[in-house]
């Protein structure tokens, strides 16, 4: 027989995991100037306490944030169903534009200021973007053998993220979605 989790640590899990869920949510919508534990405790709907009980310090919290962020659009992207080309830049694009990516950004920028928190995001979003370019192109079927193949799926991210970064200020799908079409187009002739 396996083992079975006892109802405490099932809570414990599940309170950890809506405290990193609203962590992000407040950063994404709140910043980080306006995402305090307290804040987060009342977002997950549980107390600064226990908020402090899974994590002892702010840094600690948007740190396990980060961790989450970095574990979801890992995640989202290793779900991608494999399609054509056009499909998978698209979605490398929209991982860019939602919710995750504000939050990351947010802590990215917060990073720039804190020097607790910098080694911890910088570490962090060096292996993320590792893995998002493994992910990429593994999806892409791209062979990094070939001179250049590399540098155009560092240059399509790259790409990816610009358009995230413009979405935040305004509705940029029209945009977007040409140079979506473009990409593609310029992929598929250096990719063969």
């Amino acid at each position: 027989m396996g083992a079975v989790t006892p109802p405490k640590q099932d809570r414990s899990r599940a309170t950890r995991q809506r405290l990193l869920a609203s962590a992000v949510a407040c950063l994404a919508e709140r910043g980080w100037a306006g995402s305090t534990v307290s804040v987060v405790a009342e977002h997950a709907g549980v107390s600064r306490g226990a908020a402090q009980h899974h994590f002892p310090t702010r840094e600690d919290l948007f740190t396990g944030a980060v961790e989450y962020v970095a574990e979801e659009r890992s995640a989202a992207l290793r779900a991608l169903p494999v399609q054509g080309r056009a499909e998978v830049v698209a979605a490398l694009v929209d991982l860019y534009t939602g919710p995750l990516f504000r939050a990351a950004l947010q802590l990215w920028v917060a990073a720039s200021n804190e020097a607790q928190l910098r080694p911890r995001v910088t570490e962090l979003e060096a292996r993320v973007g590792r893995e998002t370019h493994r992910i990429a192109v593994e999806l892409l079927g791209a062979d990094e053998t070939r001179p250049g193949v590399r540098e155009t799926v560092q240059g399509l991210l790259d790409m990816a993220r610009g358009l995230g970064l413009a979405n935040l200020l305004t509705d940029d799908t029209a945009r977007r979605s040409r140079v979506v079409t473009q990409w593609t187009a310029l992929l598929n002739e250096t990719l063969p």
